[in-house]
Formats: C-alpha cells, sequence, structure tokens
C-alpha cells in the first residue's frame, strides 16, 4: 500500500515511514517525486491546512496523501500574539532552525525564561473521493530561554523544550523516555492512518 507525505521535513519522514512499514505501508515524500508545490497554507487551523495539503498532492500525484499540520498555542500570550500554524514562517520569512531558536527564546526572556505551550496537531488523509481527519494534542511542556547544545535537524524547538514529567530538554530525552512521552499519542495517530487507508481502499 502507497502513501504520500506531503512534507518536507526528513526527519518526520523518516519517523512515519519506519513505523508505517510494520503496515506493509510504503510512505512516499515529495523529495521522492523530486517535486514540490507552492501551496497557500491559508486554513484557520492545523487541520484546515492538513487538509489543504493533502487535496493539493492528491490533485498533483494521484497518490492518496497525507497532510499533517500543526499550531503552537503559548498560555501566556494573548490571541493577538499567538504564532498558530505559522510556526517556521514569521513575517513572510521560513526561519532556519536556528532562526527559529533564536525567535522563541525571546519571548521566554520577556515572560520570566519560561513559556506554558501545547501543540494542536491536525491529520488529514484523501483519496480523491473520501476525506478522514483527525486531530490532537501534545499538553504539558515548556519553552525556555536557553537552549541545549543539541540539535534535531527539522525540529529546532526540541532544544528548547522542556518536559516536566522528565524535566529535561525534549532533544536530550534518552530513547526510552522518549518512547514513554510519545507512546499515547503516536499509537493513536498510526492506528487512524492504518484504518482509514483500510476503509479507503475497500
Amino acid at each position: 500500500m502507497e502513501l504520500l507525505f506531503a512534507t518536507t521535513n526528513p526527519a518526520k519522514v523518516k519517523s512515519y515511514a519506519e513505523k508505517l512499514k510494520q503496515y506493509d505501508i510504503k510512505l512516499k515524500s515529495i523529495k521522492d517525486l523530486n517535486f514540490k508545490l507552492d501551496i497557500d497554507e491559508n486554513g484557520k487551523n492545523s487541520i484546515e491546512n492538513a487538509e489543504i495539503k493533502a487535496k493539493a498532492y492528491y490533485d498533483a500525484t494521484k497518490i492518496t496523501t497525507l497532510g499533517m499540520d500543526v499550531s503552537l498555542i503559548i498560555e501566556e500570550l494573548p490571541e493577538e500574539e499567538q504564532i498558530g500554524t505559522h510556526i517556521r514562517r514569521i513575517n513572510g520569512k521560513y526561519l532556519t532552525d536556528e532562526e527559529a531558536i533564536t525567535y522563541y527564546t525571546k519571548p521566554a526572556k520577556q515572560y520570566g525564561g519560561k513559556l506554558s505551550a501545547k501543540w494542536v496537531y491536525g491529520v488529514v488523509i484523501y483519496n480523491g473521493k473520501e476525506v478522514k481527519k483527525y486531530s490532537y494534542s501534545k499538553e504539558n511542556f515548556y519553552f525556555i530561554d536557553k537552549a541545549s547544545k543539541k540539535r534535531n535537524p527539522g525540529y529546532p524547538l526540541d532544544s528548547i523544550s522542556i518536559i516536566p514529567k522528565f524535566n529535561k530538554y525534549l532533544i536530550e530525552l534518552t530513547e526510552e523516555e522518549k518512547r514513554l512521552n510519545q507512546k499515547e499519542q503516536n499509537t493513536e495517530v498510526f492506528d487512524f492512518i492504518v484504518n482509514s487507508l483500510k476503509v479507503l481502499n475497500k
């Protein structure tokens, strides 16, 4: 079974491809197809943007497509200052990993060195006929004003995110700690993907 992942993030593709391979699902990336669409991701939230991406890449390739997007919600910031879905694109510019780390440590400094945050994810699968949607959130972590020296290419904010359960940077969690931290949400996401593909391919 083949599924196109509408993302250019290599770390994200790798993590999902390894897991989905267990279900005999071959995950293809945009880079595998050697082209990229210029998509206006103008949705109001992560689920709308995920659907925009899934439909655009399905229309271009006719391959069942997985679209995913995320919104960042920071508790301390007023509504007009919320980042929303434009996490890497600020004032019309796409931030590099290091620029993103610098950008997000500034408000942490302004609010006493720590910001309470959560990610709200939208996941959509589209096969040209039906749309399957799923949304979930990751809560209980903090951004702080001092970055770890470690980096995870494609996931810059892992270097300034603290997981309270372990009182450690996300980037510095052991493999076992990462597994414990992600197990519940990841299981639900993969179940959604696998079950949706079964329904869509009937």
